[in-house]
């Protein structure tokens, strides 16, 4: 049979199905949810709105710090590699021009990269472009997602509801903490020590951290 313009293919329907009533409520509050600052006890590592600018990121990954025990953030760019602090935001390795077969995740089955600076001589395993992922989830009952009720600009949720539909009140059980309207969204995620929130575009890096008193075992209450 000769197709038209207005036939459409084997096997697909004639239209999209319609947002049922209960879709179009989730939605509506999703777009009604302004950006908020992240609830105590977590607050911003970075001065900036927006964390700290790194052109062409390709991924991030999380390790501990030998010495200290603080979570650090790896970040792999087009420009290189970067290692944060992820308490006092402090950039402390830097290495421009990494080995070629390094220099990005997916030329190894584990997508990792070498480590640099104090973690030089390991491996972290790096979330974004390339596939991966960072925890969504802590302990004591922190979640994190990411949400795109007007595509395609995506925004990240941290609760502590266990997540959608989110029925608790908005900015008491769940906040709308992250909004990217001018990069793509790369990666997000708890440290696996769940004392860092890292959210990754493609152009820059913001983390939140909150002191380890959570390590005594008690809920998150709001």
């Amino acid at each position: 049979m000769k197709r038209t313009k207005d036939t459409p293919p084997v096997g697909q329907p004639n239209h999209e199905p319609e947002l049922t009533a209960y879709q179009r409520d989730m939605q509506n509050r999703l777009l009604a949810a302004p950006v908020v600052p992240a609830p105590e006890p977590w607050r911003p590592v970075f001065e900036y709105e927006y964390g700290v600018p790194v052109g062409g990121l390709l991924g991030i990954g999380f390790a501990s710090h030998p010495d200290r025990g603080h979570d650090l953030v790896m970040v792999v760019s087009h420009d290189g590699h970067g290692l944060f602090d992820a308490v006092t935001g402090e950039r402390i390795a830097r290495d421009r021009d990494p080995d070629p077969e390094d220099s990005t995740p997916d030329a190894v089955a584990d997508l990792t990269c070498p480590g640099l600076g104090p973690i030089a001589g390991s491996r972290v395993h790096i979330a974004g472009l390339f596939g991966g992922g960072l925890h969504t989830t802590t302990e004591d009952g922190w979640t994190l997602e990411a949400v795109t009720p007007a595509w395609p600009n995506d925004r990240v949720l941290l609760s502590v509801d266990g997540g959608l539909p989110h029925s608790g009140p908005y900015g008491e059980q769940w906040w709308h903490i992250f909004h990217s309207t001018y990069s793509e969204l790369r990666a997000f995620g708890f440290s696996p020590s769940g004392e860092t929130i890292a959210v990754a575009t493609s152009s820059d890096v913001s983390l939140w951290t909150r002191a380890p008193a959570h390590s005594n075992g008690t809920v998150a209450q709001h």
